[in-house]
């Protein structure tokens, strides 16, 4: 298919002003396509020649200004409009359309629990062309009109408010004007949960199997909108500009939420069928609230072309966090953030593949390059780029900034220009040249303290490898001469980066100096010796979570660097976890010590005493937790217990009594969690997760079946699992992969080792098949990260010098590729 480029955008929104789409769908028509009917009424400013786009399974009629265009000079996606006169035209378009399994376009889902069926559409950047025809840009708004049939028993869902007519047809109230991609439809017999807040109509829908779990959460859910709802109209002068905010989770969704105006859709994996912790319910409540900044910040005022991607994505991923922070019980949100999401930019930032946080537009010249920066720079480094960009402006010329350019660009589009033009107007800072140190480079800078002692002062130093100033906290921490496990601290300095050094300050050296204290800017940061001794001794001691978690990031970062060996950070893990009292940096330290430490830094022959490890840290965590004070913390250490496990006898154990002792008892979520360890230590087999898929036949217990079956160490499971994997093109992207994460097991690379070399063939073509949003999940999900060794990585480098595939995956298999060099560099450090 053609992908449009941007001089094309640009030429074709020179010549074009979109009015209105008038769109009728009939999703009554069969299980495999559904019926597209569009009218577009649009003005030409010139005489010209353009196109219109669309992805059919069979174009029926097109009709412009009454007269008939042969179906047959569609051409890829694209249909030629040519020989246009000056004014204004009406085009229509008749086409059948086919269903998604991928998250793409209209996904269609069937419920194996109760056999009901679920759509929704997910339109984002070329996606609207599989529902209807479009001017597929995002700088050509207009104002849309929706009616859809229905098979009857459903409910649908817009952007706008949905009521059903005495024919039965749903008719959608007219949008403001939007750009194409935000279009939104979700079609079902859902259960549904309606309030009133502020008076608007808001919503909850989810599948009917899932009803029980979101009404035992709608609650809290409801509150965590209504207050990020209040506090963003306490931030911004913009009242929210649509008619109703419906929040809809849906199956088998790509990604972890979309912005669709009024009609926010969530993966529905947020609506908890089992026990989860409060920092997975914070994630939760971050989502609600980054999607909802949306409404302001890309669906009222949108970018003009994909390179600006950041302004949507960064905003709401800062905004989510702060105001999740100021107006609700989730009041550490940047400790979360810091540990477990930043880290997402910073490795992105360190590949070849970084790009700057705003690229040059020449750098992304056509949609399929825009689509492969939806990634941890444009979110997390950017998020962090605006928090730092509000600690060195305040906040209050940066909301004056925001505020206006709102006013100047509400239902129209905007540049980075643009955005920094309203900013600068707040205030008298340098905010062009801000923006050219912070958001036209790329990479890592790293802050390096030097401290000296002489006669009764201490003095300090910051070396900076890059080129972005920095207005940093620096901690200053002593031992406590009480308790002398814990650090107390004596001083917050302020600094700005580059500087001449802060000092003399009166008294001994601290034993802990930590930059970046509090974490608002963005860069390594490295600890000094002494002050990486009374880590080692102390970090538990530390009294602020979001400083002990810029010193864990300190650690990570010098691992991945070679300058700490993996054993010294599990060392420590070992020695501060089990007395860690924030649940985020648990969590953080656990996952990066199990999946990048234990399973690709640390030799294959050294990974059972990691593991070991692991089970040490969680089998004191489940002592420190045994009278239920808490459980969340307990529930984390019982799910990397499982996850660390050699041997099989205590899963066995739980399993078979349906619980740990001392709690929790076992919800399906531990159930197929221990299942799958057990069937990667061949402790189990196909008739065991048979059975248990009959005790629980949902979409997530398929999934759960099928990791287990691709995960069981038999030569039989593992060619049957590639075979549904590279070959049949039947898995729904969800299916695809869990049947992905199970097959590649560290325990089992002798099972697997003839699949490395085949994943490279097969992978190519099936990305080609099948598209990017799958081609993004075999790149992350069926990629061999057990196997770092020099023969994978020449294998994976001769597939990018030689092979032609599609961007996504080029992309995806380059990152891993690069992710792979550095554990082989870290091994052979």
């Amino acid at each position: 298919m053609s992908v449009l480029t941007r001089d094309e955008a640009q030429t074709r929104a020179q010549l074009l002003d979109v009015h209105r789409y008038t769109i009728d769908l009939d999703l009554t028509t069969g299980e495999e396509t559904f019926d597209s009917r569009t009218v577009i009424h649009f003005t030409a400013r010139a005489a010209g020649d353009t196109f219109v786009e669309l992805k059919p399974a069979e174009l029926r009629s097109v009709t412009l200004d009454g007269q008939p265009i042969d179906p047959e000079s569609l051409v890829e996606n694209r249909l030629a409009l040519t020989g246009l006169a000056a004014g204004e035209h009406e085009l229509r378009v008749d086409a059948e359309m086919r269903y998604s399994r991928t998250g793409e376009g209209m996904h269609r889902f069937t419920d194996p629990t109760d056999g009901e069926t679920y759509l929704y559409t997910q339109l984002f950047m070329e996606d609207v062309q599989r529902v209807f025809a479009a001017f597929d840009q995002p700088d050509l708004k207009a104002v849309f009109e929706l009616s859809v049939t229905a098979p009857e028993g459903w409910t649908v869902l817009g952007n706008g408010v949905a009521t059903q007519g005495d024919d039965g047809i749903w008719t959608c109230a007219p949008t403001p004007p939007l750009a194409t991609y935000f279009v939104a439809v979700a079609a079902g017999p859902w259960h549904s949960v309606r309030t009133e807040h502020a008076g608007l109509p808001f919503g909850l829908h989810c599948r009917r199997s899932l009803a029980p779990y979101l009404d035992a959460d709608a609650d809290e859910i409801l509150e965590i909108t209504r207050q990020c709802y209040d506090r963003y109209h306490e931030k911004f002068e913009e009242p929210y500009p649509f008619d109703s905010y419906d929040q809809a989770f849906v199956p088998e969704f790509n990604a972890g939420a979309m912005e669709n105006p009024g009609l926010v859709t969530f993966r529905d994996e947020f609506v908890y069928r089992s026990a989860v912790t409060d920092t997975e319910r914070q994630t939760r409540a971050m989502v609600i609230a980054h999607e909802m900044a949306h409404m302001w910040f890309g669906d009222l005022v949108t970018l003009k072309w994909w390179d600006d991607i950041w302004l949507n994505e960064s905003f709401a991923e800062y905004m989510g966090y702060q105001t999740l922070t100021e107006a609700t019980r989730f009041t550490d949100t940047w400790v979360d953030f810091g540990i477990g999401r930043k880290s997402w930019g910073y490795d992105a930032d360190q590949r070849p593949s970084t790009h700057p946080v705003a690229p040059d537009p020449d750098a992304v010249p056509d949609t399929a390059s825009a689509m492969l920066n939806f990634d941890g720079i444009s979110y997390a480094k950017g998020a962090s780029a605006l928090r730092q960009l509000v600690t060195w402006l305040g906040e209050k010329d940066f909301l004056a900034g925001i505020n206006t350019h709102f006013a100047r660009h509400k239902f129209g589009n905007a540049t980075l220009a643009d955005f920094i033009d309203s900013l600068a107007g707040a205030t008298d800072r340098d905010v062009h040249g801000w923006a050219e140190s912070w958001l036209r480079t790329t990479g890592v800078d790293t802050l390096t303290p030097t401290i000296a002692e002489s006669e009764g002062t201490w003095s300090l130093t910051v070396a900076r490898d890059g080129s972005r100033p920095h207005r940093i906290a620096v901690g200053a921490y002593d031992t406590d001469p009480v308790e002398t496990d814990r650090l107390v601290l004596r001083d917050h300095l302020e600094l700005d980066i580059p500087q001449n050094g802060s000092g003399p300050h009166p008294g001994r050296r601290p034993a802990l100096v930590v930059l970046n204290d509090g974490d608002a800017s963005y860069a390594k940061v490295r600890l000094d010796a002494p002050s990486w001794d009374t880590a080692v001794r102390s970090l538990s001691g530390i009294p602020d979570p979001l400083t002990r978690a810029v010193v864990w990031n300190a650690a990570r970062d010098m691992v991945r660097d070679d300058e700490l060996a993996p054993a010294a950070y599990l060392e420590a893990a070992r020695a501060h976890l089990p007395r860690e009292s924030d649940l985020a940096v648990v969590q953080g330290v656990l996952a990066f010590a199990s999946t990048q430490l234990a399973n690709r830094y640390l030799p294959a022959d050294e990974r059972p005493a990691a593991l070991g490890a692991l089970r040490g840290i969680c089998r004191d965590l489940l002592r420190r937790t045994e009278d239920g004070s808490e459980p969340g913390l307990r529930l984390t250490a019982v799910r990397h217990f499982i996850d660390a496990a050699s041997q099989p006898e205590t899963l066995q154990e739980w399993f078979g009594d349906g619980s740990v002792p001392g709690g929790p008892e076992l919800d399906p979520e531990l159930r197929w969690r221990i299942l799958y360890r057990l069937a990667v230590l061949g402790a189990t087999d196909d008739a065991a997760i048979a059975a248990e898929l009959d005790r629980d036949p949902s979409a997530t217990g398929q999934e759960g079946a099928a990791r287990c079956r691709a995960a069981l160490p038999t030569a039989e499971a593992k060619a049957a699992a590639w075979q549904r994997l590279f070959t049949t093109d039947s898995l729904s992207n969800y299916l695809f992969t869990a049947t992905a994460q199970g097959f590649w097991q560290p325990e089992q690379a002798d099972l697997v080792r003839e699949y490395v070399p085949r994943f490279y063939e097969d992978v190519v073509s099936l990305a080609a098949r099948r598209g990017p949003a799958i081609a993004e999940a075999a790149g992350r999900y069926a990629f061999p990260l057990h196997a770092v060794d020099t023969e994978t990585l020449n294998l994976g480098e001769e597939c990018l010098r030689e092979a032609d595939m599609i961007p996504a995956l080029r992309r995806k298999l380059a990152d891993q590729l690069d992710d792979l060099r550095r554990a082989l560099r870290v091994r052979g450090a």
